[in-house]
């Protein structure tokens, strides 16, 4: 029987707080910890920078598998402190990284066996002479009863079978190993990424490891934040090890910490007004969809902007201004006034519940005729682009400003793209579409991905299945458009929009039971924290501490 999917070892051993458990205070602690500047590069691109670093800065490669191996074990301490642990040694640098943990915890006392799944030099130079209990596949061959032997009383199996830079399925020595590890009852421990998913996309093309932790080096993989891969690291530790620092002009991915978004957090003068806070217009709701426009103003209040119109039907009037008496309400059937309203505003957000018929087209042509400095195009004025109604993609020079928020659906209507296509590299995918439609897009999903021409793409840490409800981007859209109203590039806006919405649902511990209402109700209190997270390691070399996904 192997181990329940999402299986995570809490540490609970050193009594040490288990991420995610709410403390005494009442709130969830602030995760991931991070630092302000975490890359996050394919596997092709971890393993250039590696030969730059050894080629190019005289780095030896033997320290950074010394530091990786040593990095490991302490990590593994940490969680996991008590026990006999057995490693799978593959045949490169990351079966030689898992088998330095191995012989670093050996050197601490602790009772470790190394299980060769592939062929390696002999005899090991990197045992140092310390005695490692050793087996090879080979000797246990398909003997079940032999293999249990070896790991029945394992407390912590280490996943060092195949590394960063292997595409495709396993193949059957290495699927084997797996196999075996999965069907284990110990939790997993990964070395840098677990074996059988891709490094550069997440895909899992065959076997994978299940892991309960991954510790990478430097940086966590691209492929380890994305699904279906996310779902196989379980909590990423990364650590660093040696490496310069990588320039961000060299990794695909930037990682959107509490840091990263805090440091981006508009500021206010003391001697500012209503104007110059960020003045939003939300043009959102059909006749019957009030509901959408009130969460995208909701949104666009609580993230701090200094005045929000509202554009919608006269049918909506009285249900908005009874929701929002802070709100101003525009006519949407009054062209002179909706542009009036756009010229006033630093930023617009279009589309929630805005519908697709002929009159939603007219008002949206209307809005973006105006000439917004600055919009969102969310829900509905997707669609009607997508759908030909709207011409949109003639100038995409002049659209710098403009942020798309697509799910997958949508991003299926916008590209013509099955959806399946599109999920197997969802970060080539909101690339693909920054460069087409010559503007920011926020793919929505798991994780959400940030992408602009020419940038590194930016991946959320704050989302979860629980904002997996009606009406979530409706106030995400809201609280991106104050954010470019108050300043932000559509780029930065869209991560830190992720991030508040993504912390603020944390801070309301309702779990699935969460609505779009409980997110805004916390969008203060995401808006007041400082700091870096909480890491609950004690250890000074981790860059990144990520729970499992959920």
């Amino acid at each position: 029987m192997g181990r329940p999917a999402g299986f995570l070892h809490s540490g609970a051993q050193h009594g040490s707080l288990s991420p995610g458990r709410l403390m005494s205070s009442g709130s969830p602690p602030l995760r991931p910890y991070g630092r302000l500047d975490v890359p996050a590069p394919t596997g092709a691109e971890s393993a250039a920078f590696d030969r730059h670093a050894i080629d190019d800065l005289s780095v030896p490669q033997p320290v950074l598998m010394e530091n990786a191996g040593r990095s490991a074990a302490q990590v593994t301490d940490a969680l996991f402190p008590r026990g006999r642990v057995v490693g799978f040694i593959g045949a490169g640098n990351n079966g030689g990284d898992a088998l330095v943990l191995l012989r670093t915890l050996a050197a601490w006392g602790r009772d470790v066996t190394a299980v060769l799944v592939a062929d390696r030099p002999q005899p090991e130079l990197l045992t140092h002479d310390w005695d490692i209990p050793t087996v090879s596949d080979a000797e246990l061959g398909s003997d079940d009863a032999a293999w249990q032997a070896v790991l029945a009383s394992a407390s912590l199996l280490v996943d060092g079978v195949l590394g960063t830079g292997v595409r495709g399925a396993p193949r059957a020595r290495q699927a084997e190993a797996i196999r075996r590890l999965n069907d284990a009852q110990a939790p997993v421990l990964a070395i840098d990424i677990p074996s059988g998913v891709d490094a550069d996309t997440g895909q899992v093309p065959g076997e994978a490891v299940q892991a309960a932790v991954t510790v990478s080096f430097g940086s966590p993989k691209l492929g380890a934040l994305v699904h279906p891969g996310r779902a196989r690291t379980g909590r990423i530790v990364a650590v660093e090890i040696g490496f310069p620092p990588m320039e961000a002009t060299l990794a695909t991915g930037q990682v959107v910490t509490p840091a990263w978004a805090q440091a981006r957090l508009p500021t206010r003068g003391s001697d500012t007004h209503k104007n110059a806070v960020g003045r939003v217009l939300v043009v959102a709701g059909s006749e019957g969809m009030a509901g959408a426009a009130i969460l995208a103003a909701r949104g666009a209040l609580r993230a701090g902007a200094g005045l929000v119109q509202v554009c919608s039907p006269p049918s909506n009037r009285e249900v908005l201004q009874t929701a929002l008496p802070e709100a101003i309400y525009v006519d949407a059937s009054d062209g002179a006034a909706v542009s009036r309203a756009v010229g006033e505003a630093a930023a617009v957000v279009v589309g929630p519940g805005l519908g697709t018929d002929a009159e939603a087209a007219d008002l949206l042509r209307g809005v973006l005729a105006a000439g917004p400095t600055a919009a969102v195009l969310d829900a509905d004025g997707l669609n009607l682009v997508a759908s030909g109604a709207v011409a949109f993609f003639e100038d995409a020079a002049s659209r710098v400003s403009v942020l798309m928020t697509p799910h997958l659906g949508e991003m299926a209507r916008l590209t013509g793209r099955e959806g399946d296509d599109l999920s197997r590299d969802r970060v080539a995918a909101a690339r693909a579409g920054a460069d087409a439609f010559g503007c920011t897009v926020l793919f929505k999903g798991a994780p959400s991905i940030v992408a602009r021409e020419g940038m590194p793409v930016l991946v959320d840490t704050q989302g979860s299945s629980d904002l997996a409800a009606a009406g979530m981007g409706d106030v995400l859209a809201g609280v991106a458009g104050v954010l470019m109203a108050q300043g932000l590039q559509p780029e930065e806006a869209g991560a830190v929009a992720l991030y508040l919405t993504g912390r603020a649902a944390q801070l309301t511990g309702l779990g699935p039971s969460l609505t779009p209402l409980d997110v805004v109700d916390r969008l203060p209190d995401a808006l007041a924290e400082r700091g870096p997270g909480e890491g609950g390691l004690g250890l000074p070399f981790v860059v990144l501490d990520q729970d499992a996904a959920r």
